[in-house]
């Protein structure tokens, strides 16, 4: 039997919407607190560097206010080391990060930055926080999370989400093969991006997963059913999965 499956909800984009307009409405850590509620096994925020939705006092009131792990997705970057360094999450995510993007493109280059790299796992891992590295399902990116040290990574499927018919198909064996390399060499496996109701079940279905985390998806099925609603049957989608 696989062992159960977390979900962890990413609440960046109720930032999104509430900076649009400024002002405190609506606040993403009611919506965190909502997402526990509603069977989220963790949080997940990305502080970029332009502040486009999360904000520094966002994180602040999250780890002040949260009972469940806080994952701070952040740029592998002095500021956003200093910053995961005083707030000590949970969890932290590095992400690659570029000032153009409406969202995150791809997986860290990891076997390609290891020298940027080194220093901050090493920090990170110092102060408690576990790291884990956004990558493609690539065995050069798990093998430079090995030698980084970093026990968690998190494979993008957002190819995977984007493609169907037998391109889908590969892709999903692409990922499952890379979540057994990792697993093999004692790296907990996770995985997210581009995840709805219609693609989650056969990412799921992979047994060595242990946690997905998902989020813009979630915040738009909210508005049409409420954001309780919409992680339940995520949560629902991942237990059938099981």
């Amino acid at each position: 039997m696989s062992a159960p499956l977390r979900l962890g909800v990413n609440i960046d984009h109720v930032a999104t919407i509430r900076n649009a307009r400024g002002g405190a409405h609506p606040d993403p850590v009611k919506a965190a607190l909502l997402a526990v509620k509603a069977g989220a096994d963790g949080i997940t925020a990305h502080l970029r560097e332009d502040r486009r939705h999360i904000r520094d006092e966002d994180i602040a009131m999250l780890m002040a206010s949260l009972d469940v792990p806080l994952n701070l997705e952040m740029a592998a970057t002095q500021e956003m080391l200093d910053i995961a360094l005083r707030h000590r999450p949970h969890a932290a995510c590095i992400v690659p990060e570029k000032r153009e993007e409406r969202t995150t493109e791809g997986g860290l280059d990891a076997a390609g930055q290891m020298a940027t790299l080194k220093p901050i796992v090493a920090k990170l891992t110092q102060a408690g926080i576990r790291v884990s590295l956004f990558i493609e399902a690539d065995p050069a990116q798990i093998e430079a999370a090995m030698t980084l040290g970093a026990p968690v990574v998190e494979f993008h499927t957002g190819a995977y989400a984007h493609l169907d018919g037998s391109a889908r198909a590969a892709e999903l064996r692409r990922i499952a093969d890379a979540v057994a390399l990792a697993t093999k060499n004692g790296i907990e496996p996770h995985a997210g991006h581009g995840l709805t109701f219609d693609n989650v079940g056969p990412v799921a279905a992979i047994p060595q997963i242990a946690e997905l985390n998902i989020g813009h998806f979630l915040i738009g099925e909210a508005i049409f059913g409420g954001l309780e609603a919409s992680i339940r049957e995520m949560r629902r989608q991942m237990d059938l999965a099981r």
